[in-house]
């Protein structure tokens, strides 16, 4: 079994930051891709940014250069750090992971989501 633990949301002012966590606990095995989604009132789940294991970071058009996403191996968790923080942004926030377990093709987990919202 494995699990997504999130943290970091909550309700910020436009122009706030917020930074969300997820650690992934539980039998873990190798995790290459992880990233954040997320999901607005009425809207279909949207991809926020992602990272390999071993690669460049890849982001949204909207959340280019106002959030950071990052990752600590060692603690299986990744992070994403959201500046300059818009109303638009308010939605549910999802992390994702792949993990290769054995004899499987990658397996994807999902964490329970964070609310975050931006308002005055």
């Amino acid at each position: 079994q494995v699990q997504l633990v999130e943290s970091g949301g909550g309700l910020v002012q436009p122009g706030g930051s917020l930074r969300l966590s997820c650690a992934a606990s539980g039998t873990i095995f190798p995790i290459t891709d992880m990233g954040w989604y997320r999901q607005a009132p009425g809207k279909q789940r949207e991809l926020v940014a992602t990272i390999p294991s071993d690669g460049r970071p890849n982001y949204a058009d909207s959340v280019k250069g106002r959030f950071t996403i990052s990752r600590d191996n060692t603690k299986n968790t990744v992070y994403l750090q959201m500046n300059s923080l818009k109303p638009e942004d308010t939605a549910v926030y999802y992390c994702n992971i792949y993990m290769m377990v054995p004899g499987w093709d990658p397996y994807e987990y999902w964490g329970q989501g964070t609310q975050v919202t931006v308002s005055s």
